[in-house]
């Protein structure tokens, strides 16, 4: 029989685990409905997505199998995280173009205009109608604010100061490119969101009407005025919660106007489908293609091409014109902050392939010559 301070201290040691697991419990719930990490895909959506070609076994699929993940691979992750000497944020500011508010609330010219927000956000007038590629106005590409990669630079202009947007471009639901803030601010001015499917899930989380959602399989469509928006391929995954992984779907998107047409990678890994994209869709006044964020060992270029590809993507499409994005904002990935940019011009100079490499917030107009310079050599 134990002793009276045995059988406190039994006592005392049961109270103390069954708070430990009360606290693990509770977090874990608190976790599974923190906003940012959106919603989940069932009812009706989990349908559309069990019939789609592209769902297999509970998930979402790419058209190359993904390779497994390698101990060597994952060590590299992990010693490159912690050990690497890249230097992974610009060492001074970036030089911005501001955009003066005004300069957007007039009447849309006709033609084809591009800003660079940063990272892989993109403002785009196209035929009369205005876009947004996967906004993020966020200070940090995370779920929780102050903890993550922080942005190195401001965006060039307000959230509240854009004009209204027609319709906003959702690739995936990683946080770099589907910020819960930026679109509950949008949603409350009307915007459309087109998204691949099951994205949507996260959307009704964050209270966007119905009516302003459309959900798209790769290959279906959407029709806005007389311009023509395409879901289309991309290799790469989704996951934002904890349980989540390759849940919703993840996209390129090709733009289809009665004058002009642009083509976004979304976050990919080189494939055959550029060169399907630019055979149906093709020829495109412009690609906006992601050249950064990508890290070592054959796992991750499955999913993040490096700039020499990127550069053979916009080949492959059919593209007159390229705009790289996907780098200079976020520190998400193992290089140096500029390296993407000195690749790809070097790629493209080699491939005789026009990029334009403007600073966030210049303007690209598709049917004028665009002056580029190495801004960021200037960068110290």
């Amino acid at each position: 029989m134990l002793s009276t301070p045995n059988r406190r201290k039994s006592f005392n040691l049961r109270r103390v685990a069954v708070i430990l697991v009360f606290a693990v419990v509770c977090s874990a719930l608190f976790l599974w409905n923190w906003p940012p990490f959106g919603g989940t895909v069932s009812g009706e959506r989990l349908k559309t997505a069990e019939a789609s070609s592209n769902y297999r076994d509970g998930e979402f699929v790419n058209t190359l199998p993904h390779p497994p993940l390698e101990s060597g691979d994952a060590w590299g992750y992990f010693k490159e995280q912690f050990s690497g000497d890249q230097m992974r944020v610009p060492p001074s500011a970036i030089p911005i173009s501001v955009i003066p508010p005004a300069s957007l609330q007039t009447q849309i010219a006709p033609g084809l205009r591009a800003i660079w927000l940063g990272h892989s956000s993109v403002y785009i007038e196209l035929d009369g109608l205005r876009f947004l590629v996967d906004p993020v106005f966020s200070d940090y590409a995370s779920p929780i604010i102050g903890i993550g990669p922080k942005r190195s630079h401001p965006p060039p202009i307000a959230l509240t100061d854009l004009p209204d947007i027609d319709a906003v471009l959702i690739s995936h639901d990683h946080y770099d490119h589907l910020d819960m803030q930026t679109v509950r601010y949008l949603s409350s001015m009307g915007t459309r969101f087109i998204v691949p499917l099951g994205v949507g899930s996260h959307l009704d989380e964050w209270d966007v009407p119905k009516d302003q959602i459309i959900e798209l399989d790769w290959w279906e469509s959407t029709q806005i005025r007389d311009i023509t928006v395409t879901c289309t391929p991309a290799q790469h995954y989704s996951s934002r919660g904890i349980f989540d992984y390759k849940e919703t779907l993840w996209s390129s998107w090709s733009v289809v106007g009665p004058e002009h047409r642009i083509f976004y990678s979304g976050d990919s890994g080189f494939s055959s489908h550029f060169q399907s994209i630019g055979e149906q869709f093709g020829p495109f006044d412009l690609s906006i293609i992601k050249i950064g964020q990508y890290g070592p060992g054959a796992s991750w270029t499955h999913s993040h091409m490096g700039p020499e590809q990127a550069i053979e993507a916009h080949v492959a499409v059919g593209a007159r014109r390229m705009l790289p994005v996907s780098w200079a904002t976020f520190n998400i990935a193992f290089h140096d902050w500029d390296e993407p940019i000195r690749r790809a011009v070097k790629a493209a100079n080699e491939k005789q392939v026009e990029l334009v490499t403007p600073r966030v917030g210049d303007i690209v107009i598709t049917d004028k010559p665009y002056n580029s310079y190495k801004w960021w050599e200037k960068v110290e």
